[in-house]
């Protein structure tokens, strides 16, 4: 397949990339070869994006998610690999069902499904689930979760890190001192309690990033902070960077657009955990992102059935889409007022989150010799979201009617399209 007039990193003048047995095999000004070919003109090559934060929802709540159509959606929106978090019914806790996730994925083959295995039985934070099974499953768990529920238990937390030391892998954290958020439907702040709805403190998430901080820094662990939403998070690590802590941190794309003005309507579409926070948040996550204090994006994408949304705010489950309107944020926020490039764009949504997972075959490098495993975007178009026409079986995005820049034209993995002008291919 060649690949013609695309621009790498939206840099330099075009070129025709030819791939051949999933690998790119030549990149050069005008090939000529007698193949299929797809006409580039105009768009951006960069390296398939990787969401380390992905809800499938299966087993248990198939009606609101499947992987069969959370890879569709990945793949919409130029991912090529995304990562399932345990949170699923029968939860994720052990090498059977994570090995069914794992075996899940490759049969619909649209995205590289890795199941993330849960850091305690039954999400529950009292016992540790049985990590090592999990890592020497056939699924190779490396990302070990609780999402949805903080390891709250100090000892608990660092065992899992000891354990995870000695398997090459990462505890990602979703940091909230339950104590402080019981109850919790909002941010902490002058909105909040305009609007009767009870606070959920920043300290809730700082206090517990700091505290895992010094536990990675004591066992030589890796850390990983989900979701990060306050700028007292990001002071947090950024004092533990500078302190050679191995800890990463992702955002996701509404923290980086939305505020708690949007809690004015008491639409449960905006319900979300961590809550969304204020202005002067979302301005200090973005310029932590483009500074790599931050190190990557990642969706959350949290589908949700009608009846857990479309009722009154205090019932309604947290979560929100992500996987196909990611880009488009990361695009509205970052890319158009100038705090990161194309380049910027491929280290936060691939490259960092490929090797914060430790996948050797994801976010390289486009050159000759690497995996043809990339997405090609229009950085010129835009589109209006609608839930009802994403691919995910649920509907409940933010962003509906809003109009976004950038569309995926073309997302490949390993040579192969998943996804040809806004269609996924099977």
């Amino acid at each position: 397949m060649l690949i013609k007039g695309v621009r790498r990193y939206g840099e330099g003048d075009p070129v025709d990339i030819l791939v051949r047995d999933g690998v790119i095999a030549e990149i050069g000004p005008n090939l000529d070869h007698d193949v299929e070919t797809i006409d580039a003109d105009g768009l951006v090559a960069l390296p398939g994006f990787v969401d380390l934060h992905t809800h499938l929802r299966e087993p248990g709540r198939e009606d609101t998610e499947t992987i069969a159509t959370g890879s569709a959606a990945a793949a919409l929106g130029g991912y090529t690999a995304v990562f399932a978090m345990a949170n699923t019914d029968p939860v994720a806790d052990n090498a059977v069902i994570v090995e069914h996730v794992w075996r899940r994925g490759r049969e619909v083959g649209l995205v590289d499904v890795h199941p993330v295995g849960a850091v305690t039985v039954g999400l529950k934070g009292e016992k540790l689930a049985e990590l090592g099974t999990m890592a020497r499953s056939q699924a190779n768990v490396r990302v070990f979760s609780d999402d949805g529920h903080c390891v709250s238990d100090p000892l608990i937390m660092r065992r899992a890190l000891e354990y995870t030391k000695a398997l090459d892998g990462v505890i990602a954290q979703h940091a909230e001192e339950p104590r402080l958020t019981e109850g919790a439907q909002a941010h902490e702040g002058e909105r909040a309690a305009r609007l009767g709805l009870a606070g959920w403190p920043a300290a809730a998430e700082e206090s517990i990033v700091a505290r895992d901080c010094l536990l990675a820094k004591q066992t030589g662990a890796r850390l990983h902070v989900c979701h990060v939403s306050t700028a007292g998070t990001v002071d947090v690590l950024r004092w533990a960077k500078e302190r050679a802590t191995l800890v990463s941190a992702e955002v996701t794309p509404h923290h980086l657009l939305l505020t708690d003005e949007r809690l004015a309507t008491y639409d449960p579409v905006n319900k979300v955990n961590p809550p969304l926070r204020t202005e002067s948040d979302v301005q200090v996550l973005r310029e932590a992102l483009a500074e790599g204090v931050v190190d990557c994006v990642a969706t959350d994408h949290a589908p949700h059935a009608p009846q857990d949304k479309d009722c009154e705010w205090s019932a309604a489950r947290p979560g929100m889409l992500g996987l196909q309107t990611a880009l488009s944020i990361v695009i509205e926020t970052l890319v158009r007022p100038g705090l990161l490039d194309w380049r910027g764009v491929a280290r936060v949504m691939s490259e960092k989150p490929a090797e914060i997972a430790g996948l050797a075959d994801q976010g390289r490098p486009l050159m000759v010799g690497e995996p043809a495993t990339l997405t090609l975007v229009d950085p010129h178009a835009t589109w209006t979201v609608r839930g009802a026409e994403l691919a995910s079986v649920a509907g409940n995005t933010p962003f509906e009617g809003m109009e976004l820049p950038g569309v995926v034209r073309t997302t490949m993995l390993r040579g192969r399209v998943t996804v040809s002008e806004g269609k996924v291919q099977a």
